[in-house]
C-alpha cells in the first residue's frame, strides 16, 4: 500500500503489522498496536489507542479520547463518541492476569455510541442501534435500539438515518429524515423495501 493511500498524523504511532485501509485518517497523538485492523475511509480522532486484534470496518468515525481494547470488534459506518468507554475483562484486579479472559464485544453495521457511554465487555450492540451519551451498557442491545441511563434501558427505537421511530398500532413507522419504512414485530425492528 503506498503511502499516499491513508493519512497518519506525525505525532501518530502506528506500529508494524497494523492494517490500515485505503482513505483512512489517523490524527494526533493515536496508537495503533500491530495486528490491529482499520478499514478504509475511517477518521480516527485524537488521542484513540487501537489495541492489537481489534477490528474496525469501513467508515468508521472514532472520536478523541477512544480506547479499543482486545476483543473489540466494530462493523462498517460506526460512530465512537468522544471520550466513551470499551472494557474486556468482566473482573479486573491489578495483581491478577486475567489476558486470557478477554471478552468479546460486537459493535454491529451503523451503530452510534454517545459521548462518555461505558460498554462493558461481552456484548453486542445490535446495527443502527442507538447508546445515548454517558450511558452505562451492561447488556446486549437490539438492532435499532435506542438506550440511555445507568444502567441502560430500552427508550424508542432509532432509524438507521439516526430519526427516532414511532411506531403505530399495527407496527408500522417512517424515518422522518429518509422517508424509509419500518416495521416492529416480536420485538424486533425490520426496515421495509420502499
Amino acid at each position: 500500500m503506498s503511502k499516499q493511500s491513508h493519512f497518519i498524523h506525525s505525532s501518530a504511532v502506528v506500529d508494524d503489522g497494523a492494517i490500515i485501509g485505503k482513505g483512512t485518517k489517523i490524527w494526533h497523538f493515536t496508537h495503533i498496536m500491530p495486528e490491529a485492523i482499520v478499514g478504509e475511509d475511517c477518521v480516527i480522532g485524537q488521542n484513540v489507542f487501537i489495541a492489537s486484534r481489534v477490528e474496525i470496518g469501513n467508515r468508521v468515525k472514532i472520536q478523541n479520547n477512544v480506547s479499543l481494547y482486545e476483543g473489540v470488534m466494530c462493523e462498517d459506518d460506526v460512530f465512537l463518541g468522544p471520550s466513551m468507554v470499551f472494557t474486556n475483562v468482566i473482573n479486573p484486579r491489578s495483581a491478577v492476569e486475567r489476558k486470557n479472559e478477554f471478552q468479546l464485544t460486537r459493535v454491529l453495521k451503523g451503530a452510534s455510541i454517545g459521548a462518555n457511554a461505558t460498554i462493558i465487555c461481552g456484548i453486542t450492540i445490535g446495527k443502527y442501534a442507538f447508546i445515548g451519551a454517558g450511558a452505562v451498557v451492561t447488556k446486549s442491545v437490539p438492532d435499532y435500539a435506542l438506550v440511555t441511563g445507568n444502567p441502560a434501558r430500552q427508550k424508542g427505537w432509532m432509524s438507521a438515518h439516526g430519526g427516532k421511530l414511532i411506531f403505530d398500532s399495527k407496527g408500522h413507522a417512517v424515518c422522518d429524515i429518509s422517508g424509509i419504512n419500518y416495521k416492529l414485530s416480536g420485538g424486533r425492528v425490520q426496515q421495509l423495501n420502499t
